[in-house]
């Protein structure tokens, strides 16, 4: 028999079209071929210097000449250019390899005796198989040069001496160095220093502000549902008001409230006998302004989740506890908690991940503040993502920056995964699936 499909599998392999040109799909093999010629003439060369950019981060820096400035190579444009061009080498290929099956299974059609499709053929095939993947197709392209293409880019900084003042783009050239901004994150006393301080604070204020804010949500969601709360709309409505207001407006005035000079809150503390306490400038009352004020924002929202949950538990359960001699701590903790956490569990873990990149509150509330001094660029309030922010426009350190915002995103994804993987509720739907 007659080996079709490994011949037409060889000669798409050698050159686009060819394998279908030899299984007699003649349109369908002259657009392969243009498509690679098209390739060939016009974008190969180009991907080629780019790549070579990419991998050189160029050759020529910026010089004076009698007073005049020659432009040399751009390091960080070659590098976006060339990850273009990889991204458009890699969409190249998989086009070559969809040549390469299309004529190795139009040749085991041949093998089977079947007459190849024609060109009209072919496209009603494709229309109705492909429908979806041609819709998906626009979205996946422009995923690919608006997110990912950032996105590789964040991250080969990391790999990079891309930084103030001798390695910033056009005026010096910047070079590939590999892992040593990692290890200098953990080698170099005032970063590591920085890198770990910085983070134990981050986690810190990210569990204890998530767990605050949800047992207050709690607490206050069990009050107002309990029986002899009367009006329970209008209690509803009163505490979802601090998070129904915009963020940053709630923030920017706690920054005034708890001003240690003329806010509000120590002129009354004054005007009732007690001192003025130093909310933003003193390091333990900073972080304790920070957690009251994420506490004001955040529990309403889980006081509205969790009453959900409350209204959906059946009058049965607690009046069987009743009758067996539970009290109301019993119920509470045999009843209550064990189906709100279930439910509401990675409602917690998600505002955990949320706090751990709360930039606004902290940026926003102390910018940082106070200053700490063993610290590079970072005050006692700054979490890594402020931190990072600090790096990136006030310094001009990129290439630490992208080495933390790596290790951020580690220590998220890592956290989330795990958490989630022991959530209850998401067992449950696996072992439903």
């Amino acid at each position: 028999m007659v080996r079709y499909s490994a011949k037409a599998g060889v000669l798409s392999a050698v050159f686009m079209g060819l394998g279908q040109l030899y299984n007699r799909q003649v349109v369908k093999g002259i657009l392969f071929l243009l498509a690679e010629i098209l390739y060939i003439i016009f974008v190969l060369p180009y991907n080629i210097k780019s790549i070579r950019g990419l991998i050189t981060l160029g050759d020529r820096p910026q010089e004076i000449v009698d007073g005049r400035i020659i432009q040399g190579d751009h390091s960080i444009f070659l590098m976006v250019f060339g990850i273009i061009s990889v991204i458009v080498l890699l969409l190249f290929i998989v086009l070559y390899m969809l040549n390469i099956r299309d004529a190795v299974m139009v040749g085991k059609h041949r093998e089977q005796g079947r007459v190849p499709a024609g060109f009209i053929n072919s496209l009603k095939t494709a229309s109705e198989k492909g429908f979806p993947y041609l819709l998906l197709s626009p979205a996946v392209i422009l995923i690919l040069f608006i997110t990912v293409v950032p996105l590789i880019f964040g991250i080969l900084i990391a790999f990079t001496n891309y930084s103030s003042p001798d390695h910033l783009s056009p005026r010096n050239l910047v070079d590939w160095v590999g892992f040593d901004n990692f290890i200098n994150l953990f080698r170099l006393p005032s970063f590591s220093r920085t890198f770990f301080g910085v983070a134990l604070w981050t986690v810190v204020w990210a569990v204890v502000s998530s767990v605050t804010a949800f047992f207050t949500g709690m607490f206050f969601a069990i009050l107002i549902n309990s029986k002899g709360v009367t009006i329970k709309k209008f209690w509803r409505t009163i505490f979802i008001l601090p998070w129904a207001m915009p963020g940053f407006i709630s923030i920017l005035i706690m920054r005034n409230m708890f001003n240690g000079q003329f806010g509000p809150i120590n002129k009354y503390l004054q005007a009732i006998g007690l001192g003025a306490v130093p909310w933003l400038a003193d390091q333990t009352w900073a972080k304790i302004t920070c957690l009251l004020v994420n506490l004001w924002l955040a529990f309403p929202y889980y006081m509205a989740m969790i009453s959900g949950v409350l209204t959906s538990i059946s009058n049965e359960l607690y009046e069987a506890a009743s009758i067996e001699g539970a009290n109301a701590v019993k119920q509470f903790t045999k009843i209550t908690l064990p189906i709100v956490m279930y439910s509401t569990a990675p409602l917690l873990i998600m505002g955990i991940a949320h706090n751990f990149n709360n930039f606004n509150l902290i940026y926003m509330l102390t910018m940082g503040n106070p200053t700490n001094t063993s610290y590079s660029y970072a005050g006692h309030t700054d979490i890594l993502l402020s931190w990072l922010y600090k790096l990136t426009l006030d310094q001009s350190q990129f290439h630490m920056a992208s080495v933390v915002s790596i290790i951020v995103f580690v220590i998220v994804a890592l956290m989330s995964v795990i958490n989630f993987s022991y959530t209850k509720a998401f067992r449950e739907e696996d072992m439903v699936q």
